[in-house]
């Protein structure tokens, strides 16, 4: 089983953290809501078809309807308004600290539960992991960041995507649980392309992108969307929730070295230490060490 699921958790883990290496690339140029409305598209144009093939076109359509009105909201909390968090965030912070930030997700799943599953209680060691993992974001955005004020801004927009995340992880388990995650994934890239499809057309660049840029965008779409979603949910069907779920431990470091070797990113002290604590709070306060046990549905969150 083994041999199958480390290559599949590496792949994902290396296309979902290079993610936020190619939102850095393309923000510099295409706004945040028009890049993120085009990778969107890009994912809606490769998931229907997929959809459309295993399930068949007529048994598709009628189980995206089915979704109705809740795949505006998942649209909403797990793609449109976290994916343009995470690229104005980058506007002003480096992809490896929106990486580190971003890994807040489980944390804000486990204080969500006290709302959604009022039998899950934080406290222990899961409270002392909420705790670490919040000083972590604090010493990630406090400790005199470089750019200031506008950096502090920018890593809290990715800590708020995260918050995003976690509301549609507990948004999903409630209302689609007998739902196929590929009708999920299709119907929210949908309705997510369409929720931002008036932002993106008020913010079009003036002039055409250059093709590193669009190459970007069109990298985060295919791979960075549709296909590591494919990828992730073979892990999760084949290996269960708690093996999959540790794509989220890799994706800071992943990003890290991306950061570093291809766009010459300074890796700090302050993003060190930021990344040990939010992990570690990541840890105790997801009870990750009770996985083994409970196989709960993982925080997707991907850049």
């Amino acid at each position: 089983m083994a041999r199958g699921y480390l290559p599949l958790l590496a792949v994902v883990a290396a296309i979902w953290g290079s993610s936020y290496m190619f939102i850095k690339v393309a923000v510099d140029e295409i706004e945040p809501t028009a890049m993120m409305c085009l990778r969107l598209i890009l994912a809606a144009a490769v998931l229907v078809p997929v959809l459309f093939a295993v399930v068949g076109a007529r048994e598709a359509v009628a189980e995206m309807r089915a979704t109705g009105w809740g795949s505006f909201v998942v649209g909403l909390l797990n793609m449109a308004l976290p994916f343009t968090l995470i690229a104005w965030g980058e506007k002003h912070i480096e992809s490896g600290i929106a990486a580190i930030a971003n890994a807040s997700v489980p944390i804000f799943v486990a204080l969500l539960a006290l709302r959604f599953n009022p039998g899950e209680r934080v406290s222990g060691l899961r409270l002392a992991g909420v705790l670490v993992g919040f000083a972590g974001v604090g010493v990630l955005a406090g400790l005199d960041p470089e750019g200031g004020w506008w950096a502090i801004a920018g890593t809290l927009a990715v800590v708020a995507a995260s918050l995003c995340y976690a509301g549609a992880n507990h948004y999903v388990q409630h209302r689609f649980s007998r739902t196929s995650a590929l009708v999920i994934a299709t119907a929210s890239s949908v309705t997510g392309a369409v929720l931002l499809l008036p932002f993106a057309l008020a913010q079009l660049p003036a002039e055409m992108p250059s093709w590193e840029a669009l190459g970007s965008v069109a990298v985060l779409g295919i791979l960075g969307t549709a296909v590591a979603l494919l990828f992730f949910y073979r892990m999760l069907n084949r290996y269960g929730a708690a093996r999959a779920s540790l794509v989220t431990y890799l994706l800071p470091p992943t990003a890290l070295v991306y950061g570093g070797l291809i766009l010459d990113e300074a890796i700090t002290l302050n993003a060190i230490l930021g990344l040990a604590l939010i992990l570690a709070g990541v840890a105790l306060g997801s009870g990750v060490f009770r996985l083994a046990r409970r196989e709960a549905v993982p925080a997707t969150q991907r850049p």
